[in-house]
């Protein structure tokens, strides 16, 4: 009889208990998925690869990533790094904040210089500066006018004139150069006081070469006004009982107000207010010194004045850049016809043992500033651009100076400026006009509180 193989028998006889046994659908789509082998074809094909895998399989869960743990140092460090950032961001953030006049750029300077970065600003506009130096040769752009600051209100007959000093001689224009109208001429600004002229003001060339240029001139009769040094916000620096702005029940009776030298830090001497110091007063350094009686002058420390019961106020700044080696005028501005002539300090073109600051150096032609006092006790301040500590020295003896010394330079520091009244009597219509209209810092400037200390000068009542 004839054996019938049975239905699904292996004809080989291999072992056909797993092989040929039926799967179940479940079995055949897995084996399909993952690629095992087709148990009749032997076939690894999937053809139906795109299946999504059955739920709750290996693939339907997505794999995890070991992480391996920080060492300790490395967090330390990131905390270290994290803090050492943020002190000096919370500082800066508190300078920008402070209230003053400063833009927030100037603030930011200002921030960078009191943390040790100074040098960097430094080295970026000792460059830039370097490569945009005033142009050369070219006329004024503008003309040189009277500058019109009379105070509102009515006016007052004089019945006889008060104590005063003479006019200035007119100053001498740069040799070679044609002067243009009122070019060296005094011309008188501000109200007078006692029936005389306190104030006369001029603009000038610089020098030869740059002739476009004009710089000012302001001459002060101590016998008419006072001098009163202020604290600014920054600069001494310390806590003051003045403010640092010209308080409300002074204004009517300020005529003017100008900036006083460098940082401390870079002064190379101190500052002194009503019987406080800040810094030290250096011997040899040069002082603008103002009396209790408001007078002022200006010379060496130590040699023509020093801390008497009648110093109210001293600001030191490097060293003088006009000298006349002594003596008169003497201290307090008390005129002296025997004045011994200044001339210029010896070493200003090469910065001699560094007494005239390292900042843009000396022959780097910037805005700078100076007061001096002449011959017969009259305060001068000069400033303007394209001036180098040499030509700055020379401006200020054609002003008549036989002793000056430097006080700030760069645009944003050199300011000054006249102030009156808009409306009779009242101090708050007080505002200002500067003496150079191309000067950086507003006409108003030391009517709110400024970072730089400053010089106020006001009338006398006489």
């Amino acid at each position: 009889m004839t054996s019938t193989t049975p239905p699904g028998s292996n004809p080989e006889g291999s072992d056909t208990s797993a092989s040929t046994a039926p799967l179940d659908p479940l079995t055949a789509l897995l084996r399909e998925v993952e690629g095992a082998p087709d148990p009749l074809t032997g076939n690894t094909s999937n053809t139906n690869s795109q299946l999504p895998p059955p739920p709750g399989s290996p693939q339907d869960k997505p794999s995890k990533k070991i992480r391996t743990p920080k060492p300790r140092w490395l967090k330390i460090t990131g905390i270290v790094v994290l803090v050492v950032l943020l002190v000096p961001l919370v500082s800066l953030t508190r300078a920008v904040a402070s209230p003053n006049n400063l833009s927030v750029t100037e603030r930011a300077a200002e921030w960078m210089r009191d943390n040790n970065l100074g040098f960097v600003l430094n080295t970026f506009e000792n460059w830039w500066l370097s490569n945009h130096q005033p142009k050369t040769g070219g006329e004024p752009d503008r003309d040189i006018n009277a500058i019109d600051v009379e105070q509102a209100g009515p006016t007052t007959t004089v019945k006889s004139i008060a104590p005063h000093l003479p006019k200035p001689a007119n100053v001498e224009v740069p040799y070679g150069v044609t002067p243009v109208a009122n070019e060296g001429v005094w011309l008188p600004v501000g109200p007078t006081v006692g029936g005389a002229q306190p104030m006369y003001t001029t603009q000038v060339r610089p020098d030869s070469v740059h002739t476009s240029i004009l710089d000012g001139l302001t001459w002060m009769d101590p016998k008419l006004l006072k001098f009163e040094l202020f604290p600014g916000t920054e600069e001494p620096g310390g806590k003051w009982a003045k403010p640092s702005q010209v308080p409300m029940d002074q204004r009517l009776a300020l005529a003017a107000a100008f900036n006083a030298g460098f940082r401390m830090q870079d002064a190379r001497g101190g500052f002194y207010l009503d019987g406080q110091t800040r810094g030290t007063l250096r011997d040899g350094a040069a002082s603008l010194v103002l009396y209790a009686d408001g007078r002022a002058t200006v010379g060496v420390w130590g040699r023509d004045m020093t801390l008497t019961p009648d110093v109210v106020g001293v600001r030191q700044n490097l060293d003088l850049i006009i000298d006349n080696g002594g003596g008169p005028p003497n201290p307090g501005g008390v005129p002296a016809s025997t004045a011994k002539p200044g001339v210029p300090a010896p070493g200003l073109s090469d910065n001699a043992d560094g007494a005239w600051g390292a900042t843009f150096g000396n022959k780097i032609l910037v805005w700078r500033s100076a007061v001096g006092v002449t011959g017969d006790g009259a305060l001068v301040y000069g400033y303007g651009d394209g001036l180098g500590a040499l030509s700055l020295a020379q401006l200020m003896l054609r002003g008549g100076c036989v002793r000056a010394m430097e006080l700030d330079i760069n645009t944003v520091w050199t300011t000054f400026n006249f102030y009156a009244a808009t409306r009779a009597l009242d101090p708050t219509s007080v505002e200002g006009t500067k003496l150079l209209p191309d000067s950086f810092k507003g006409a108003n400037r030391y009517l709110s509180p400024d970072a730089r200390d400053f010089v106020g000068v006001f009338t006398r009542t006489l």
